[in-house]
Order: C-alpha cells, then sequence, then structure tokens
C-alpha cells in the first residue's frame, strides 16, 4: 500500500522534474555552486531577458548542451549544439574504436540578430573548426561549415557593425575575422603571446566594454586574465581578473576559465567553473565592476570567492533539475546524453525506456547506447525501476557510476538464472584502453521482473568520496550490496562522474529491458 502511494505522488507531482525550492529560488541571495552539476568550459551569454550557457561534453552524444537562466541562477536544459559526433566514425564506439576524452571542449556559441541565427564553433582534435547553425536556439541544429583552422579554445564575438571575430589559441593567442556568412575566414592574426612569467594561456573569450575590445583568457587551473585593445587586432595589454582564489565549494580548485555577462539593468558578472573532481567542474558566479583603468574588477568576499552573494536579478523560478524522469516520450530530457553516438535502432522512449543490446562485448566502456546523466552534488541518490523480464542469456543491464574507474550494480542472466550484483574495478589507463573489466563484488538471486537499482554517492570535491549500492523488489525496502567504491578524483578524464543506464551482451543480441523511471534525489 505504502508503495502505491509513494508512486502515484511520484506520477502526479514528479513526471519528468519536482518544482524548484522555493527558499532556495526566492531570496535575496543566491549560494555558489550555481549549478551543482558537472557543466565545463562554459560560455555564456545574453539575448534580451534571458542568458544562455554552453558546455564541453566530450564524447558524450548529443554534444554542447544548451541551458536557459531568465535570473543567471536558475537554468534549464533546453537543447544540443550538436545533434550527433558526426567527424569520425571512432565516436559511434563500434569495434575497437573509441573517442573518449576527445570530441567537444572549450567550444563558444552566439546569436547574431542581423540573420536571426544561432552560431555553435568547435575545434575537433587539434584539427578543423566545424560550425553549427540554427534558426532557433532549440533546433533543428545542422553542420554549416568545416574550416581548415582549428579554432582552440575559442570564444566567438559579434562586434556592433555584426563583423563575426573569434578569438582562440594556447599561449599564443589569435583573432580571426569570419567572412559576412560567419562560414569561412577572412584574416587570422597573432594578437599575443604570453611571456614566461605567466605561461599557458588558453580558454580564449572575447567582447567590448565602452569601445575596448577584451579577451579573457585563463591560466589553468587557477587564474583568469584579462586583455585589452582599442582595436580586435590588438595592440593588447593583460591584468588578472582572478589568481588562486579559496573556491566556495570546500575543497576544490580555484575558480577559473568562463565569461563575462551584463544584465538589462547594467551591472555585470563572471561565471567561472570550479574543478571539484570526482564530480567535474561545477560553474560559480560572481559580480563584477569596471575600473578606473577600463578593466574589469572581480568582487570578493574575504579575499576568495564568495560563496553568497545579492541576487543578480528578481528570481525566475524554473523546473528543479531534480525528480524523476518517466521517459515519457518520444525524445529524451536534454539533460541525457549517451556514451558516443547510439546505435537508435536498439531504443524506444515511450512509457518508459526500451534498451535493447547493441553490441555483444564484456567491456562496459565498449558498450553501446549507455545513457548517460550529470549528477547532481555534492550528495545524490538515483533510482532507476528496471524491468528483467525480456533479458536473455548472457546480458546485462543496471545503474553504473560511469567514469575512468566505475562501478555498478545490475542483473546479470547466466543460463537463465538472474543475479543482482555489485561490480567494482572497472577501468581504464591513461590512453583511455580498457584495463579492467570488472570483478563481481556481491550477488543475491532474484527473479525476472520489476527490480529497483539504486545508488547513493558523495561527489563532493576532494578525497575519500565514496557510493553505495542497494537494490529492492518492492520499492520500499531496500538491501545493500557489495562494499563501497571510492571514486577517483584524478582531473585527466576531465569529465566527472555520470549515471549511467545500461544493457549489454556478453553472448548474442536479442535481449532488451524497460526502465520505466529514474530518480534523482539531493541530501
Amino acid at each position: 500500500m505504502l508503495f502505491g502511494i509513494v508512486a502515484v505522488l511520484l506520477a502526479l507531482c514528479l513526471c519528468r522534474h519536482v518544482l524548484a525550492d522555493a527558499a532556495d529560488h526566492n531570496a535575496d541571495s543566491f549560494t555558489n555552486p550555481v549549478l551543482w552539476e558537472d557543466l565545463a568550459d562554459l560560455d555564456i551569454f545574453r539575448v534580451d531577458d534571458a542568458w544562455y550557457y554552453s558546455a564541453s561534453t566530450m564524447h558524450y552524444s548529443p554534444g554542447a548542451p544548451i541551458l536557459r537562466s531568465y535570473d543567471l541562477i536558475n537554468w534549464e536544459y533546453i537543447g544540443h549544439s550538436v545533434p550527433t559526433l558526426e567527424w569520425s566514425s571512432k565516436y559511434n564506439l563500434t569495434g575497437n574504436e573509441r573517442a573518449y576524452v576527445k570530441g567537444i571542449w572549450a567550444s563558444t556559441m552566439r546569436y547574431r540578430k542581423s540573420n536571426d541565427k544561432w552560431y555553435w564553433l568547435g575545434c575537433i582534435e587539434s584539427g578543423k573548426t566545424y560550425v553549427y547553425t540554427a534558426p532557433s536556439v532549440t533546433g533543428p541544429w545542422s553542420l554549416a561549415s568545416t574550416l581548415s583552422t582549428c579554432f582552440y579554445d575559442a570564444g566567438l564575438f559579434i562586434d556592433d557593425d555584426d563583423t563575426m571575430y573569434v578569438a582562440y589559441g594556447n599561449t599564443r593567442l589569435s583573432v580571426a575575422q569570419l567572412s559576412p556568412d560567419g562560414l569561412s575566414i577572412v584574416k587570422t592574426q597573432q594578437v599575443y603571446s604570453s611571456p614566461g612569467n605567466i605561461g599557458t594561456l588558453e580558454g580564449s573569450r572575447m567582447y567590448k566594454y565602452n569601445g575596448q575590445y577584451y579577451i579573457l583568457t585563463t591560466r589553468p587551473a587557477n587564474a583568469e586574465y584579462v586583455l585589452k585593445a582599442s582595436s580586435p587586432f590588438g595592440s593588447y595589454s593583460i591584468k588578472i581578473l582572478a589568481n588562486s582564489l579559496s573556491p566556495p565549494a570546500a575543497g576544490g580548485g580555484n575558480p577559473h576559465q568562463g565569461g563575462i555577462v551584463d544584465t538589462p539593468n547594467g551591472n555585470w558578472y563572471y561565471m567561472a567553473f570550479e574543478d571539484a573532481y570526482p564530480g567535474g567542474r561545477i560553474p560559480v558566479l560572481a559580480p563584477i565592476t569596471w575600473g578606473s583603468d577600463g578593466f574589469p574588477v572581480l568582487t570578493t568576499s574575504g579575499g576568495g570567492w564568495g560563496v553568497t552573494y545579492p541576487m543578480p536579478m528578481t528570481a525566475h523560478p524554473l523546473p528543479a533539475l531534480i525528480g524523476t524522469d518517466s521517459f515519457l516520450g518520444p525524445d529524451l530530457s536534454h539533460q541525457w546524453e549517451w556514451n558516443h553516438n547510439p546505435d537508435t535502432t536498439k531504443f524506444n522512449i515511450s512509457n518508459g525506456l526500451t534498451l535493447n543490446t547493441a553490441t555483444v562485448t564484456n567491456d562496459l566502456y565498449a558498450a553501446r547506447n549507455t545513457l548517460t546523466h550529470r549528477i547532481h552534488g555534492p550528495i545524490s541518490t538515483a533510482t532507476i525501476v528496471l524491468d528483467t523480464t525480456n533479458m536473455a542469456d548472457g546480458d546485462r543491464a543496471g545503474l553504473s557510476l560511469f567514469r575512468d574507474q566505475s562501478a555498478w550494480i545490475g542483473v546479470l542472466n547466466d543460463s537463465g538464472s538472474l543475479k543482482v550484483g555489485m561490480v567494482n574495478s572497472i577501468t581504464m589507463d591513461a590512453s583511455w584502453r580498457t584495463t579492467n573489466t570488472g570483478r563481481t563484488a556481491a550477488t543475491a538471486n532474484v527473479s525476472k521482473g520489476t527490480i529497483y537499482l539504486r545508488c547513493n554517492v558523495n561527489i563532493s570535491p576532494g578525497a575519500g568520496r565514496t557510493g553505495t549500492f542497494s537494490y529492492s523488489t518492492d520499492g520500499a525496502s531496500f538491501t545493500n550490496l557489495g562494499t563501497a567504491f571510492a571514486l577517483t578524483t584524478d582531473w585527466h578524464y576531465f569529465i566527472g562522474y555520470r549515471w549511467g543506464i545500461f544493457n549489454y551482451a556478453t553472448k548474442a543480441l536479442g535481449g532488451f529491458v524497460t526502465v520505466s523511471s529514474f530518480t534523482q534525489d539531493v541530501s
């Protein structure tokens, strides 16, 4: 009876998302991080009364998520700029090909008023730059041009006269002028070379304020510099905006890299990210003012990045990013991204997510159609409701903590005998090759049918962060399985831990499972 009541309440009140907590979103101040989710290499800009946010996604597909806000604090996912990672077959995760830690990083997005068009640019694997455009921010997005120059860590800027520029580069920073349609290069020129006492500079973002041109650029992973000139092509002078500031999320890295943005009433803000592994890179926001020398000045608190600041605008609550997704269909919510491009013939979304096995393997990292979701920090619990009735012999399906060191809880079908198991020690090496396909730490016998799989995880920055797994056959009483899984805090994989829902075959294709819901709660 209790489970039935809970299920009804979830269906009526949560559906895809629960509403935001009014106490958190109607206050006079906000708390950093603005979003406790992995949304790195952010590019942020305003169009009229709305702000838009684009982020890195590496090998996840679709790529380059788009978020929107009406107050800079409450955000919603509204789409992706790159519908599919179409640049190479390795992004399909077929055969022995894989593209881990490649793909989309430090890209850029803008709206161009003169032709009512949206642009996204990104350099892929330090090779070519791909330009995607759309008639609306929500799409449809399509590949419009391929440029032979790599706009490394690019920042797109549209000047008052509608000329389009791109700032880019690593240590030797350049500015390119684009053609009137924005799809080819007119000229490119190096504008700054970082001296030895500063070191590496990257992550360029370009702006104009009071007739002066600015390029924000980061010294990874602890400082942000600002270049200023009276012309897009320089010459530029330089000054520090943020340097080794204590982070708002204790235990994380110094806020750096990101962009500046204004409000309709003329106030300015700098949004950066904080390295918060194992969770990833999370966005933080602080006000800026403009100094008498024309450079922006960050508003600090106690010598560090403030944990709280006054609200930039009157709060505009949006549906919360946590709650229940019942996969009502026909499309996935924009919070979801696949590990590499999916095989679209092997899944369906309609009153539940049906996952057919798409790969025969014993390696989670080689299994196609693993569906991932950002973990909402710092402490989160995810629960999936899984129907195993149609699993085939040799199939493995469940819920994972997905990164270069992974673990999962799931159902194993071996010769028709089903067990729920906790598997850990799934690892990659520094070249992102699988070094261990996992060790089954614990199992329990179960029957075919509905099972509830759960993981509770702490992704706050620092060492000693763990995930624990449990299962239930009635949705009310959960049993822990296996040992606590220690999450890696190494940064080289770049993307933080995600939830991963998977179903793969170890013997032959043909089986399938249905996930009727995914619920994420925070504590």
